[in-house]
Formats: C-alpha cells, structure tokens, sequence
C-alpha cells in the first residue's frame, strides 16, 4: 500500500489541478502522526539544521499552498500535520516560505490564515524559525484607502485576494512581529462594524508568541517599547506585551494559554519586573533598552483568571487592583489546572526581589490565592500556590547596603534565584 501512496507522489506538480486536487485528498488522509504510512513523506529526509536540497513532496506543497482554495486548503492542512516533526523543520524555515507564511496570516482576507498560523506555531517551537521571525522585514503596500492600511505583497495568492491599489504605490519593508501582534488583537476582536474584519480568528498566533518568548531575544521583543500603530513611527510608544495582556481571560483556550505563556517567559526577564508591575501612569524603561514606556501593569491580567467570586474582608479587598474588587458572584476561576499553575509561575518569578514581593502584598497577592488554595483540587497548583504563600509571608529582614531591590543589577532570574529542586522554566 506505501508504495501506491508513493506512486501518487508526482501527482502534486501536475499540470491539471484536478489532478493536483485528487492527489492531495488522496495522500492527505496519511499526514497526521497516527497515519500508517506516513513515512512516504520523510524519504530521503536525513535531518540535520542545512539541508542540501528539499524533498520535492514539501517543495510541492509550499507551492499548493498558493494554489486554488480546495487545494490550498489541503496543502496547507498536511503542512499543519507534517510540521509536527522535527525531520520536516529545515524544509519548512526557508525564510521564502516564511514570509510567505507571516505575510499571508497578517493579510485579512486570507481564508486559510488560522492554518499559516498553526504551521508557524509548529515550526517555533525550534530555534532556526524563532530566529528568523525575529529578524522578519516583511514588504508592505502601506494607504490609508486599503483595508487595514497596508497590503502585505507576499501574501498574494488565490486564497488571499489583492485588494485595489492606489494608482502610485510604493513598497516598504517593515518589521514582521508588530504587524502579527496587530493581526492577534484584531483576530479577537467580535466588532461587526471594525474597520478590518478578518476571515480567522488567528488564536494560535498566541502559541507563535509563547514560542517566541523562550529565548531572551524573543523576551526583549515584548519588553522593548515600539509605536502603538506598528506603520505610525509617531504613535505613542508601549510594551508589545500590553497587547497579549487582555487575553488571559479569553474563551479560547489556545489565545489564553498563549498569552498566559508569553506573560510568564518575559518575567524571566529581571530587569524587566519594575516596568511589568508599574503603573500605566508611571515611564519605564526595561535595560538594555534606555527608552521608557508606560508601565504595563499586568497584575490584573495575572490576577483575574485566578479570582473566584468568595467575598473578601473590606481591608483584604481594599488591597486588591480596583478590577478584581467586588467580582459577580458568577465570577469563575480559570478552568485549566496547566494555565492556573503557569500564572501562579508568573507571580512566583515576579517574588524574585524584594521589591516585587512587596508589590505583589500590596496588591493582595496573598490574600488572593489564600482563597483559591481552600479550593484548588490540583496537587501542583497547590503545590506552587504554597511556595508562593511561603515567600509572600517570608520575613525580609534589614536592608543591606548596596542590596538590589528590584533587580536592576542582574540579567535573569538565575542571577538571583538558584535553587534546582524549585525550578520554573519557559513553555
């Protein structure tokens, strides 16, 4: 039977697209990681970071990926399945393709977006693909007349219409993430009258920004202040992280999970916890950057998914920030025991320094999860929810000269905190 599938291989690059269209029905059915024969598309794949050439299976179906709509769609679905593999990561990273992939989910008419982001959620989980998002200029048609203001030109294809141009139009390039952090915000949004309405709801772009926010060069994207309007250099500056905060509480489980992630890695980042606790009324900067932002504030966004509706003694509820106060009696904690135990993660890296666990009382903290540990039947979510406890209600003790308060003084929370038996890593 492999060798039947094998034989409908060349099909892909056919000429006549029902041909092309068959062949891909037919093999699709074989991509998933349960398939019995998926191995016909890893023959010939040796691994490695620098592949010599690409296996023409995966050079055929980048290529679907721009084909009719009924093809399209299945390209990009076996490269959804495929990519699940580390054998396939080279194949897939070539920066071509990636922009292909980056300028395609940001366009809004694209039909298969939710299916670019998926493939790309797959292929950051590796370093190479992080990389070379990072670095991403992407080439833009930027007019007020197009919807969304800018028309991304790799993105043209059959399922991504080119939408009517000015007549005299010039092509930029700009960085590739605050146009994706932008297409995450509006992927939400549920506003019949928005100026740019989106064919997907790009979810899993979250999972692109939690992959991204393991390495400390992806942490430093989200806590290096960037315009508010990505193409408006002079827009008012803010931390990219500002726009995944909201989604802590969203209904999908894919946006919150990832938000709750990206939240979590960047408080890896020390020197970054005074501006991750200020004010928005407060200008920080987060080193090695020297320009300030508000403060982004995201105990609440922290904080929210963890609160029941349990009525608090006034001094405990005086404590708490004004939008966790006086919660509906319908108010429910977060329903995932993993995104329960990722935000308490949050708040333990956040106890790093004395002055954040100062924050973190002030803010009633303590008196917050003390209620939800009476209720919590996860054994690690208590787990962690009284390793929290202890170092909330820790004695301090003096002052040393000279002592790092906040953390300035150290790169990483491993410069502070070294203790393996309590380690917290990046998801």
């Amino acid at each position: 039977m492999a060798e039947q599938y094998q034989e409908v291989l060349p099909f892909l690059h056919d000429k006549n697209p029902q041909a092309r269209a068959l062949a891909l029905q037919t093999l699709l059915e074989q991509t998933p990681q349960s398939a019995p024969y998926r191995n016909i598309f890893f023959g010939g794949v040796s691994g490695g970071l620098h592949p010599s050439k690409d296996p023409e299976v995966f050079r055929d179906l980048k290529l679907l990926c721009r084909d009719q709509p009924e093809i399209a769609h299945d390209a990009f679905k076996a490269l959804v399945n495929l990519s699940d593999s580390a054998l396939v990561t080279p194949f897939l990273s070539d920066s071509s393709f990636l922009t292909f992939l980056v300028s395609y989910a940001i366009h809004p008419p694209s039909l298969c977006a939710e299916l670019a982001c998926m493939i790309l959620s797959n292929l950051t989980a590796h370093p190479a693909p992080c990389s070379t998002i990072l670095d991403m200029k992407i080439a833009v048609i930027a007019d007020s007349s197009i919807p969304g203001g800018f028309y991304p030109t790799n993105s043209r294809c059959a399922t991504s219409p080119t939408p009517p141009l000015p007549p005299q139009t010039s092509t930029q390039e700009v960085p590739a993430l605050p146009l994706l952090l932008d297409a995450f915000v509006q992927g939400a949004s549920e506003d019949p009258n928005a100026s740019t309405k989106r064919k997907a709801p790009l979810h899993f772009l979250a999972s692109v920004f939690a992959n991204l926010s393991t390495a400390p060069r992806g942490r430093l994207f989200f806590l290096t202040p960037i315009p508010v309007r990505p193409l408006d250099a002079s827009s008012p500056l803010e931390y990219p992280l500002c726009k995944v905060l909201p989604f802590t509480e969203h209904s999908d489980l894919i946006r919150r999970g990832g938000a709750d992630s990206t939240i979590k890695n960047c408080c890896f980042h020390l020197q970054a916890h005074r501006a991750l606790l200020a004010s928005e009324s407060d200008s920080v900067a987060v080193t090695p950057s020297t320009t300030a932002a508000p403060g982004m504030n995201i105990l609440p966004a922290v904080l929210l998914p963890l609160a029941g509706p349990e009525e608090l003694d006034p001094d405990d509820m005086d404590k708490l920030p004004p939008s966790l106060q006086l919660l509906p009696d319908t108010k429910k904690r977060e329903a995932d025991p993993v995104l329960r135990h990722i935000l308490l993660e949050a708040l333990v890296l956040l106890c790093t320094t004395r002055w954040g666990r100062q924050q973190l009382r002030d803010n009633g903290v303590y008196q917050l999860v003390r209620e939800a540990h009476k209720v919590d039947k996860d054994e690690k979510v208590l787990e962690i929810i009284e390793r929290l406890v202890n170092l909330l209600k820790r004695d301090e003790g003096p002052i040393e000269p000279g002592e790092d308060l906040d953390g300035t003084g150290a790169s990483s929370v491993s410069e502070v905190v070294d203790d393996e038996d309590d380690t917290i890593v990046e998801i």
